[in-house]
């Protein structure tokens, strides 16, 4: 498994540990279209539930921090746009 118990990744962060947001969101696709398949296995049904949770987490990780991005460069933006 890629993460840890408390959802921390485990040693370093490669593709699989921190994919980018699009992989990531195929990847919890490619979860979800296995577990509504009922082609997972029971004994790693688990394994793959952490691991689309991990994903989510992530995802709206880099979600937040876009938004964040972009409402400071709009302020920037709305404050440059008053000086003139």
């Amino acid at each position: 498994m890629c993460s840890g118990a408390n959802g921390t990744v485990n040693g370093g962060e490669d593709m699989k540990d921190n994919p980018d947001y699009k992989d990531a969101i195929g990847e919890i696709e490619s979860i979800v279209e296995e577990i509504e398949s009922e082609s997972v296995d029971v004994d790693v049904l688990a394994e793959k539930v952490e691991r689309a949770a991990y994903l989510i987490k992530l995802c709206k990780a880099k979600l937040k921090k876009t938004d964040d991005e972009v409402k400071k460069i709009l302020k920037e933006f709305e404050e440059k746009e008053g000086q003139e």
